[in-house]
């Protein structure tokens, strides 16, 4: 029974090392303006569409970090491949691997 009872202790912790870790990260890209993901923007000006490349922080999707006045000629806004790929990697791969490596020490 303690082999048990050891065993699942050591499984628990990398597990909410994980989601502390997740749940910090997306709650400091989701509330604050840090420009960081790769994006595009979508303007109209004169009856014209053109994007422009620009980097994005994950806050302006819930409207967060940007002032109505930057946002006039603005149609849409998105993430590139590239970007939510980063924003992944940040949000989920980081904590993955920090919580890997704490399982990793505690089984040796």
């Amino acid at each position: 029974m303690q082999a048990h009872y050891t065993q699942t202790k050591m499984t628990k912790k990398p597990i909410l090392i994980f989601m502390a870790t997740s749940l910090l990260l997306l709650a400091l890209f989701f509330l604050f303006p840090i420009n960081l993901f790769d994006g595009e923007i979508v303007r109209v000006e004169k009856h014209r569409e053109y994007i422009v490349q620009a980097p994005l922080s994950l806050s302006y999707f819930i409207g967060i970090g940007f002032d109505s006045e930057d946002m006039r000629d603005v149609k849409t806004f998105y993430l590139t491949t590239k970007g939510a790929i980063m924003a992944i990697i940040f949000t989920l791969g980081i904590p993955a691997l920090l919580a890997y490596r704490i399982h990793l020490r505690k089984s040796n």
